[in-house]
């Protein structure tokens, strides 16, 4: 769920996209890859994507206002890779509009693993330590031509109107308590200082898991493999990233995640209580989708924790 997606219909491609696209796209730009392995992943709400071989993916914008989020990440993620815990999709080649396809698309590489949001909050909270250290490495003084975004890293008093609205007009039975929790946000000082570098969008849908490290009883906790999905890259407030620690964890992982942050120099106390609202707008949406959508229950999750917050 990127940062301008309302919660709804998944909204309809204005291109066709299909493996003998993706084939001639790729022999015409890289025919050293045209011959490997090529199957269908998945068709987002921005991108359809296309696995190539073992190790890489394709990644194609099916609307027009996709194409500028995929030339973010083509300009900006070799550019954070280095300075990150985590690894990221950092892009291996691109790829230009051609054979009939009319946007910019990219070669990245492929994490071996699963969603996130596929397994329990408890399971969850063994990555908050690591996780955190992610968010402490990106957030970041920004440069002043990092890409801007209208819905992320922004004011919460400038998305008033429209989480007010849709937390008014929801049948959520904790409707009036998220709506409390909001106005708490809304009330809590600004961001001061420089724009930090932000996500946009860490939910756990884009967190790729897999087995960690065996414990001393032969265990395999999860691990954190990547976070993907920087189509909302954004500099600003770090509290719309922030927020998505009531989104994959239970309590205690909640407890360790803000701990492993507790002496970030950039942060200040009306962070948490503006990222605790960013997660009232991303729980409420998330709820709000059908309940085959892995985020749906993310959502549910999510405004559990922030009632027990309360």
């Amino acid at each position: 769920m990127n940062a301008t997606h309302p919660a709804g219909p998944k909204p309809d491609a204005d291109v066709g996209i299909d493996e003998e696209l993706v084939r001639a796209l790729l022999s015409a730009r890289h025919p050293d890859l045209a011959g490997r392995g090529l199957g269908f992943v998945d068709d987002g709400w921005d991108n359809a994507v296309y696995r190539l071989g073992p190790d890489l993916a394709v990644r194609l914008p099916r609307r027009a206002g996709a194409n500028s989020l995929l030339l973010n990440e083509l300009r900006w993620l070799p550019f954070l890779a280095p300075r990150l815990p985590v690894p990221i999709p950092v892009p291996v080649r691109g790829g230009k509009p051609g054979e009939g396809y009319p946007y910019h698309w990219a070669i990245m590489p492929w994490f071996e693993g699963r969603s996130a949001a596929t397994v329990s909050p408890q399971e969850r909270d063994g990555y908050a330590v690591r996780l955190a250290a992610f968010f402490r490495a990106l957030h970041v003084p920004a440069p002043a031509d990092a890409p801007k975004n209208p819905v992320r890293g922004v004011p919460l008093k400038g998305r008033d109107a429209t989480v007010r609205g849709r937390l008014e007009a929801s049948v959520l039975e904790a409707r009036d308590g998220l709506l409390a929790l909001w106005d708490e946000g809304i009330a809590a000082a600004e961001h001061r200082g420089p724009r930090l570098w932000v996500h946009g969008d860490p939910h756990p849908h884009n967190v790729v898991v897999g087995p960690g490290d065996q414990d001393g009883a032969g265990h395999a906790p999860i691990g954190l493999r990547a976070v993907i999905d920087f189509g909302d890259l954004t500099a600003g407030d770090p509290a719309s990233d922030l927020a998505v620690c009531w989104l994959h964890f239970t309590d205690a992982g909640r407890e360790a995640f803000r701990g492993a942050l507790a002496d970030h120099a950039l942060y200040s106390p009306g962070t948490w209580v503006r990222a605790r609202a960013w997660a009232v707008n991303y729980a409420s949406l998330m709820a709000a989708l059908p309940e085959a959508d892995p985020l749906h229950a993310v959502g549910v999750h999510g405004i559990g924790q922030l009632l027990r917050d309360e």
